[in-house]
């Protein structure tokens, strides 16, 4: 009888792509829903561009991870649009949470 058990070292590198694309699709998911969710005023005043260019980055990142995976065919798109989303979530979300709810201590 020949035995294959499910966890291999040979293929750690695809179990690795895979949760990597499932958390970090998510991630582009979420961001394009708090960037919808959030006020278009909120924008200008965060001094960061609008919320239709927002949209459009946070929702063409997340498309592109839902289209292509880590590892494979267009997975430069994957990263390109990975690199959007984390902007997203790094640079803007934070200022727009600040401006909305005002200044911590």
């Amino acid at each position: 009888m020949f035995y294959v058990p499910i966890f291999s070292f040979w293929n750690l590198d695809g179990i690795v792509y895979f949760f990597a694309d499932l958390g970090f699709t998510i991630v582009g998911l979420f961001a394009f829903f708090h960037a919808l969710a959030q006020r278009v005023d909120a924008y200008t005043a965060a001094e960061r561009m609008t919320k239709p260019a927002w949209l459009g980055i946070t929702g063409g990142g997340a498309a592109a991870m839902l289209l292509f995976s880590p590892g494979g065919f267009g997975s430069i798109f994957w990263l390109a649009g990975l690199v959007a989303v984390l902007v997203y979530m790094v640079d803007v979300r934070p200022k727009l949470i600040e401006v909305q709810r005002g200044p911590r201590w």
